[in-house]
């Protein structure tokens, strides 16, 4: 199947609607069908605004994460339609890829 591999960016201290905005999207996209959802930690990292964050062993509220999953066109769109609807500003990237399920089940 012919996709997209949709990658959004933020921190742990990042929240929506009561929840670590991370959360809020993966449970967005099971929400609306999307077959998978993986979120990503890393150490450090920095922002379109240039600020510095990271990960510190005594706070991890500016732990930098990502929420990654392959979606069809019509996925994203919906997912994006959410956002917009939910005023939610995060940072994304959208990228062609080709994804399926290899094996028995």
């Amino acid at each position: 199947m012919h996709g997209f591999q949709l990658t959004f960016f933020t921190q742990q201290n990042r929240e929506h609607g009561g929840a670590r905005l991370a959360e809020w999207i993966v449970g967005e996209a099971k929400r609306i069908g999307i077959r998978g959802a993986t979120v990503f930690t890393a150490t450090e990292g920095f922002g379109h605004d240039g600020r510095f964050h990271s990960a510190d062993f005594f706070d991890l509220s500016d732990q930098p994460l990502q929420v990654v999953m392959a979606v069809s066109k019509g996925e994203a769109e919906t997912l994006f339609a959410r956002l917009k609807a939910e005023k939610v500003r995060v940072f994304y990237t959208l990228a062609p890829i080709e994804f399926g399920m290899l094996g028995e089940e």
